[in-house]
């Protein structure tokens, strides 16, 4: 409602329109592909090297606050190699 009487009183509400128009019909590739690998893909990762190294640890390390954080830090290494994997092959498709 105060969008419809902001734009009564605008000299350029025609063209905006037009404007606004022209952008919803712009086609362009599809960026869900991406999404889902610059998103999704590390946080999986994440996830599932944590739990595997958990599971791996908790036979090996006695104290489970060691076993935590080492299943931590070796989680974020594994998700920040998979993360340079991606954009080393992000450049080469380029």
């Amino acid at each position: 409602m105060a969008q419809e009487k902001f734009c009564q009183n605008c000299d350029q509400k025609h063209d905006c329109q037009k404007i606004y128009e022209q952008l919803g019909n712009v086609k362009g590739p599809s960026v869900v592909f991406k999404v889902i690998v610059a998103f999704l893909l590390p946080v999986v990762v994440f996830i599932v090297s944590l739990a595997v190294f958990e599971e791996i640890l908790a036979k090996a390390v006695n104290t489970e606050e060691l076993q935590t954080l080492l299943s931590f830090l070796i989680s974020l290494l594994i998700t920040f190699v998979c993360i340079l994997i991606v954009q080393a092959i992000n450049r080469q498709l380029r």
